[in-house]
């Protein structure tokens, strides 16, 4: 087994899970408003999208399946505008809400399983990571399935602990007084990621 190459793996996804983006900031507005077992069910939602889009990349891989550029750029740009969605529901819910209090007591439709895996799904980051990215470390073994496996099983577990080291810091900060801007900044955030994407999308 090559554990350079591993390592690298490794690294390299961990500083993409925890670097801002979608994924990372939903799980912590999830975890925000609803708590562990929100951000819990929003985490298992990604986890299950990631699975998808590594299943796609391993048969693209073999040959199997072959993706045309417009269709994974129209799926770049629905999901750019779905992200974008969920950053002004988030911006809306801080603004309307009388107190920072209210703010936990509206309905958490934020996160979740359903969200996490649409999120998830339709996240360009995840979307180039799977397809450019993933297949450069299928050399860590000769066996092409064991390789496929191992860094399968080593993205599940990063993810899982990652996402859950977010929303234990951010959780951390609920009980200040700017949870309220916590909470509104990664709405923000969502927001500015969603243009930015649709930006790249259409250059």
């Amino acid at each position: 087994m090559n554990y350079l190459d591993y390592f690298l793996f490794i690294f390299s996804v961990v500083i993409m899970i925890a670097t801002p983006g979608p994924v990372m900031i939903l799980v912590a507005s999830a975890g925000l408003k609803g708590g562990y077992k929100k951000a819990l069910e929003t985490i298992f939602g990604t986890n299950l999208a990631s699975l998808v889009l590594i299943f796609i990349s391993v048969l693209v891989l073999k040959g199997v399946l072959s993706i045309n550029d417009s269709y994974l750029n129209i799926i770049r740009i629905l999901g750019c505008l779905y992200i974008g969605y969920l950053g002004f529901t988030i911006i809306k819910e801080v603004i309307q809400a009388p107190h920072p209090e209210a703010i936990q007591t509206v309905s958490a439709q934020n996160g979740g399983f359903k969200k996490g895996f649409l999120v998830g799904i339709s996240n360009p980051k995840d979307i180039i990571f799977f397809s450019a990215f993933f297949p450069q470390f299928v050399s860590i073994t000769p066996q092409l399935n064991l390789s496929l496996t191992i860094l399968t099983l080593t993205w599940i577990v990063l993810d899982f602990l990652t996402l859950s080291l977010v929303y234990i810091f951010f959780r951390r900060l609920s009980n200040s007084h700017l949870y309220p801007k916590i909470l509104g900044l990664c709405g923000l955030l969502l927001l500015l990621i969603a243009l930015y994407g649709l930006y790249q999308s259409v250059i």
